[in-house]
């Protein structure tokens, strides 16, 4: 243990001096938080999307089938879509996938 001096204007300044340190250390604490909260946040993964919407082959396809969000069954030929979507490619004939079945979740039965 270290015995300080019993200096007032010493002891004052050595004060003055540890408060400015530990606001540098507690602003430099909340900035790192901050990364570390950000980082977090980006690490998350996107929620997926409700409703899916698989293309045939080529560049302006058309619908072929429709999925769940979390269907294990679908290609990297989806897009995301709504529900309305959904169930309008269902009331055109589009076929609902078999493993996911949104148009039971839909309750759009045919």
């Amino acid at each position: 243990m270290s015995v300080l001096s019993p200096d007032l204007p010493r002891l004052r300044t050595l004060v003055t001096y540890l408060r400015g340190e530990l606001s540098r250390t507690e602003q430099a604490l909340a900035a790192a938080e901050e990364r570390e909260a950000a980082t977090s946040r980006k690490q998350l993964p996107p929620e997926p999307p409700a409703w899916l919407v698989e293309r045939g082959i080529g560049v302006g396809s058309l619908p072929v089938r429709v999925h769940a969000g979390d269907c294990w069954d679908t290609r990297s030929r989806c897009t995301p879509a709504s529900s309305d979507q959904i169930r309008a490619l269902l009331a055109q004939g589009i076929p609902a996938c078999v493993h996911c079945r949104p148009d039971t979740a839909l309750g759009v039965l045919e």
